[in-house]
């Protein structure tokens, strides 16, 4: 355990500096990933077209669905990881992180050949316009053939970061990102590959930072290096790295499945609507990723912490974290509001105006509740990091329950048509923001834990 003591001690020093510099590294390290789905917006809606454009904006919805299960097991072993570090326990960390990587690697093996099974039922099940169904085939077959190498990197990403190191998987995140755009426009610009040369530059660059993350972490780290004889999982590290990552799991791909119904709904409104949407999606995530990382950083501060019995850091580091937050989610929307149709039109030609006009509104309508998704970023980490992920799954069933059920119902009604399916998402904010609260003042404030 000693070799750890220099990644990254959260019990000590102070609350808000703590938190930030911890999260620091994973907020840039997002926004250089949002970054370059924005350059990759970019340079495919630029050199072509828009239904290239809607069959990577869709494929992308698709994916950050697929991918969210195996993130979901990495980040519900990291908070068990956080736990076992915080509690200064090396030999069930060892045991906890062997038992990790054989459920996260059996997993990402089961999803990638049924994704490569699937791949045009799902298309066809999403509503999609003849003229997308082509390059979004080309798009998804290269992507899946890669999933292993993200599988990779997040796993070995969110085991640093349990131990308090966030910036090494900054480095290597940001390698990969450079070297994606660079292949981006190789492929796409020199060699006219289309959308398939997209697909091929992102996941050269995803190989790139997953073996690389990897190789670092066993020479930096001898703790978890494979060892003769202990390659074989405990049972019951096994039971309870599944306990909690199958929770987190589930909520991860109970989120990004409500998502995916609502891609659906969305493709229904034709290719300009789909478009619109695919350009403002990634504007709206690259805008409220910041508040995300820090909701993830934060539930590793309260592990670390609820690990060695700091309740006092506990509570102090939910008070200051609520106040981050909402100083930054409040600024945000302000800047999205106003730039919304400026932001448009960097990834969209001026004379799609039907595009602009449909993603200027979305961003205009999500973009002012901001402060609904922060705190719920929050409630995910608080629940993850004190022992309860089962109740962050509650909150995205409310979220998302309720943003689905919406969009579909208004969407329905002619006089509202697609507008429902934008005021849904903050209904839905709102109502698992009450659901969390009440939660957290009912099991930690009145019973003064």
């Amino acid at each position: 355990m000693a070799a750890l003591e220099h990644a990254g001690d959260l019990t000590r020093g102070g609350i808000t500096a703590t938190m930030l510099r911890f999260a620091a590294p994973m907020m840039i390290g997002n926004l250089l990933q949002q970054g370059y789905n924005l350059a990759d917006t970019f340079i495919v809606g630029r050199l072509l077209g828009p239904s290239a454009l809607a069959a990577v904006g869709t494929s992308y919805t698709l994916m950050v669905f697929l991918t969210s299960l195996f993130i979901g097991l990495s980040m519900g072993s990291g908070a068990v990881f956080s736990l076992q570090f915080g509690a200064r326990d090396g030999e069930a960390l060892r045991r906890s992180q062997t038992a990790a990587l054989w459920l996260i690697g059996g997993v990402t093996v089961a999803i990638n050949l049924l994704a490569l099974a699937l791949i045009r039922p799902v298309i066809a099940l999403l509503q999609t316009p003849p003229e997308v169904v082509g390059p979004m085939y080309d798009y998804l077959l290269v992507i899946f053939l890669g999933m292993g190498f993200t599988s990779l990197y997040n796993y070995y990403a969110c085991l640093l970061r349990a131990v308090g190191d966030s910036l090494t998987p900054l480095v290597y995140l940001a390698v990969a990102v450079v070297l994606n755009i660079g292949l981006d426009l190789f492929c796409i610009a020199t060699l006219g590959w289309g959308v398939r040369g997209a697909a091929v530059a992102t996941v050269a660059a995803q190989a790139v930072a997953g073996v690389g993350l990897c190789l670092h972490t066993l020479h930096r780290f001898p703790l978890f290096r494979p060892r003769r004889g202990a390659l074989r999982p405990d049972r019951r590290a096994i039971r309870e790295i599944f306990s909690y990552s199958s929770l987190t799991c589930l909520q991860q791909s109970v989120m990004n499945f409500g998502i995916l119904m609502v891609q659906g709904l969305v493709n229904s409104f034709g290719t300009a609507v789909m478009a619109a949407f695919a350009v403002a999606v990634k504007i709206d995530s690259f805008a409220y990723m910041p508040a995300q990382d820090f909701g993830n950083a934060f539930s590793t501060f309260i592990a670390q912490n609820y690990g060695a019995g700091r309740t006092d850091r506990v509570r102090q580091g939910v008070r200051r974290a609520v106040l981050a937050v909402s100083l930054f989610c409040l600024a945000v929307s302000a800047a999205v509001f106003v730039w919304a149709e400026p932001l448009m039109r960097l990834f969209v030609s001026a004379d799609a105006a039907e595009i602009i006009a449909v993603g200027r509104e979305y961003l205009r309508v999500e973009g002012s509740f901001y402060i609904g998704i922060g705190w719920l970023f929050l409630l995910y980490g608080f629940f993850r990091a004190v022992r309860m992920p089962g109740m962050s799954l509650v909150l995205t069933l409310f979220s998302l329950g309720t943003r689905v059920a919406l969009a579909y119902g208004l969407a329905a009604i002619p006089a509202v048509g697609v507008h429902g399916i934008w005021w849904s998402i903050p209904i839905g904010w709102a109502l698992a923001d009450a659901v969390g609260y009440g939660c957290y003042r009912r099991r930690f404030v009145r019973a003064g834990r």
